[in-house]
């Protein structure tokens, strides 16, 4: 009876994977786990909620970086612990993502998802492979009650 009721077993379980990953990147359904994304981690440029942005910080593949696309004084007022700041409104923006290395992991972020979308664009020209961006930005983070540091 093993070998006759696992491949039920796994029909379902497929059938419920694909079912999950069908939604909306953003979308997270009452109850479900919040950390699912990071676990999906590596796949393309992608908008995460908050909560999946946290759940990548905290649990963060090796070669994370967190990115963050606002201006010095805004990342000087709070900023996700750990972040680099590239200023979007930089002349050579575009060639300090270049200088980036495109295979590593990134979670970018800005004020309220703008920049960070345009960055996106950018980044994806560039040939970058694993871009989590944060839907909301640092708006929404807060909003959340999630940490930020100063300096």
């Amino acid at each position: 009876m093993s070998n006759s009721s696992f491949p039920s077993f796994s029909a379902v379980v497929v059938a419920v994977l694909l079912a999950v990953g069908c939604g909306s990147p953003t979308s997270t359904a009452e109850g479900a786990d919040e950390g699912a994304v990071a676990a999906d981690a590596g796949d393309g440029i992608r908008l995460v909620s908050v909560q999946d942005g946290a759940a990548i910080q905290n649990n963060p593949p090796t070669d994370l970086v967190i990115l963050d696309v606002r201006t010095p004084e805004e990342f000087a007022e709070g900023h996700l612990d750990g972040a680099i700041m590239i200023d979007f409104y930089d002349d050579d923006f575009a060639d300090q993502l270049a200088g980036l290395d495109p295979n590593a992991s990134y979670l970018l972020y800005c004020r309220s998802g703008n920049r960070s979308g345009k960055t996106t664009e950018v980044m994806q020209d560039l040939g970058f492979t694993d871009v989590a961006d944060l839907d909301g930005g640092i708006l929404s983070w807060t909003e959340a009650g999630l940490p930020t540091i100063t300096g």
